[in-house]
This record gives structure tokens, sequence and C-alpha cells, in this order.
């Protein structure tokens, strides 16, 4: 099977909560205090200390990440859009689709919110948002994601979402010299299709 989708099309989609958008030119501002949290980035394993966590960005990391939130419209092989709280527009955090396999329509899956925007149901619904978009308008076949043992916090809201526990890499991560597991998450079109027909029938 092979897929012309290329993601070229950047769309809105909009809840109750949040709007996902495309990122706007002066949206790396934001994203950088948002990335530069230092619990963030001990989530997301972009670091492996709480010395690097709490370090600031190098001034040619900052030029880095400015143009790539710069770009992200224009790429043809991935989603990024921003989540966007709907009552006052402030942006809070990302949805990304990366690593699309165009021979079997996976693609893998990720997401982070700022401290501002958690404990709200701002993630929760955001995926929701990106996983109808991804699996009823792209027609994608599987949605992966890896999180790491300690961020059960994460784990909760991809369960809840629907996402099913497929395996466990041990000890796949150091951090502050303590080993911990990678745990991969995954949702098939039919686990999608089976939740959302539940749904419809509770309500």
């Amino acid at each position: 099977m092979k897929s012309e989708l290329d993601f070229r099309t950047k769309p809105v989609l909009e809840g109750v909560k949040v709007i996902l958008r495309p990122f706007e030119a002066n949206d790396w501002e934001k994203m950088i205090d948002i990335i530069s949290e230092p619990e963030l980035r001990r989530l997301t394993g972009s670091v492996d200390s709480d010395e690097q966590a709490n370090a600031p960005f190098p001034p040619e990391e900052v030029e880095r990440i400015k143009e790539w939130y710069k770009l992200r419209s224009e790429q043809a092989d991935r989603l990024d859009l921003g989540i966007v709280r709907r009552d006052n527009g402030e942006l809070v955090g990302e949805v990304v689709f990366n690593e699309f396999d165009e021979s079997t329509l996976n693609v893998n899956f990720r997401i982070l919110i700022g401290a501002a925007g958690c404990d709200q149901g701002f993630g929760t619904e955001a995926i929701k948002l990106f996983l109808d978009y991804g699996f009823i308008v792209l027609g994608l076949h599987k949605v992966e994601l890896g999180v790491y043992s300690f961020n059960p916090r994460a784990e909760k809201v991809y369960r809840k979402n629907g996402f099913v526990l497929e395996g466990i890499q041990r000890e796949a991560i150091c951090y502050n010299n303590d080993y911990f597991d990678t745990k991969i998450f995954g949702m098939l079109k039919e686990d999608y299709l089976r939740a959302k027909s539940t749904e419809r029938i509770s309500k």
C-alpha cells in the first residue's frame, strides 16, 4: 500500500476548550518559553539531568528553535499544530504527527503542553481532535507513541484516549544517572472506530 498523503494541508481543528491551528510567524517566542520549562524538558527526554534541565538555551539553540517553528507550516511529511486556548487565544503547546511510514500508513504522535496549560483538560481534548483528523481525514492506519515511566500523568491521558500499551523498552533512558523504561503505546484505526461507536452508544 502506498499513500500520496503528504501533510501539506495544515487544518484548524476546533474543540470546546482548545483550537489546534498551524504555527504562525511569532509563535516561536512562546514555544521557546514553553520548551524551556525544566519539568517539560525532563518529561520529553530532551535532557539527561536536572542540571541540563535548568540551564538556559544557548543563543545558537534559540536561533535553531526559532527557524524550526517558522518552517512548521511548510513541511510535507509531517503535521505540527499549535494548541491554543479557546477562551483567550493563548498558545499552550503543540501536537505532532511525524515519522510517517507511507507503506503502512502508520505514524508517530507526540504532544507537549506547558505548565500554564496543564490539568485543565486541554491535552485530552487536543489528542481527541488530532486523532479524529488523523484517522478520519488523513486515513491513518495506526498512531504510535512512547512515554517514559516517570510520566504517569501522560500515560493516564493516553489510556483515557484509547491508546493500548504494546510493549516496554526496558531502561531505555537515563536521567540523573538512573535508568527508566519507555512504554510504547499504539492505537489502530479499528480501535479508534470501536471507541467512537461505544461513545455514540453511551450518549
